[in-house]
């Protein structure tokens, strides 16, 4: 006999990564070389404000890239995670950078150093 409540290992994989690092960029490609616009804003505006974070890229199979969208219940792609909580798509990150309230996210999680 089967339980419904069976893990989903691609959940399970995304739960770690969020659990085991303060800030997450859900993203396709790689921060370094990022393959969207989307993504690469976000990696922009993180690299600006001087946030440590971890690229994690769905393009890598389509089970992560479909799970992350499952997981987050947002249907795009890039997402930020810090501290465990979602935080938004490129559109919601560019805004909270834009009025400041990015950096004081980070700021107050102790994840930026002045």
């Amino acid at each position: 006999m089967t339980d419904t409540a069976t893990a989903n290992p691609v959940h399970d994989f995304i739960a770690k990564a969020v659990a085991d690092h303060p800030v997450v960029l859900f993203m396709k490609g790689e921060p370094e070389q990022p393959k969207c616009g989307f993504s690469a804003v976000v990696v922009q505006i993180l690299d600006h404000l001087g946030a440590n974070f971890v690229g994690v890229d769905v393009l890598q199979s389509d089970a992560l890239r479909e799970g992350i969208k499952s997981y987050s219940e947002w249907p795009t792609i890039p997402q930020l995670y810090v501290k465990g909580e979602f935080v938004g798509g490129a559109d919601i990150v560019r805004e909270m950078f834009q009025s400041g309230e990015l950096k004081g996210l980070l700021e107050d999680q102790g994840l930026l150093t002045a």
